[in-house]
């Protein structure tokens, strides 16, 4: 009786062992801590935005729309409630990354507008945010890349077998994760014309 119930226990804590709940638990924790370094990264990107703005603003005033564009685009980012909560919901999640790839977007024109303006190009505090835009850009990408590794991860768990079953009982599902804006305009071929004449 003693060596029959010695047995059911080894069985049981191997089945426990096997059934994946603590990955599901370890890999959940992964998942918020590197989200929570992606939004950190995003607002570190946003709080630089007025400043830029701003001194854009000092010395071309006259792009009003592309400034007005950058705005709009951070207060969209503004409005969406960034909590731990969005990565478990798939259709706020891409709607706080289109809001997202609008900010980048808008940024990007004013940064090619700039490219008009020698004087503020070459300003001190303009060259300084510049910078700061471009080392958050930078972590913005590890950021995203380490929360794209654990979903991975994470997703690998929840749909194998035999965490899977695991992850049923327990209400874990499949978390979304970031993807490529235009896949289409990226799959295309670059266009190279040779035709086009050398500039002297």
């Amino acid at each position: 009786m003693r060596k029959g119930l010695i047995l059911v226990v080894l069985l049981l804590s191997a089945l426990l062992g096997g059934c994946g709940y603590n990955t599901l638990q370890s890999t959940d924790e992964q998942i918020k801590a590197s989200w929570a370094e992606v939004l950190n990264q995003y607002q570190r990107r946003a709080d630089l935005v007025p400043n830029l703005v701003n001194v854009v603003k000092g010395f071309a005033a006259q792009e009003q729309q592309v400034l007005l564009g950058v705005t709009e685009a951070r207060a969209r980012v503004g409005s969406i409630q960034a909590t731990p909560e969005l990565i478990n919901d798939e259709q706020a999640f891409a709607r706080f990354i289109a809001a997202q790839g609008e900010l980048s977007s808008a940024l990007a024109r004013l940064l090619l507008v700039v490219e008009n303006y020698p004087q503020l190009k070459s300003d001190t505090l303009f060259r300084d945010l510049q910078a700061q835009l471009e080392g958050t850009e930078n972590r913005i990408t590890v950021a995203r890349n380490r929360y794209i590794q654990a979903v991975q991860e994470y997703n690998v768990t929840v749909r194998s077998f035999p965490s899977n079953l695991t992850a049923m009982v327990f209400g874990f599902k499949v978390k979304p994760s970031f993807t490529v804006e235009d896949e289409k305009a990226i799959a295309a071929p670059p266009k190279v014309d040779f035709s086009a004449p050398a500039q002297p």
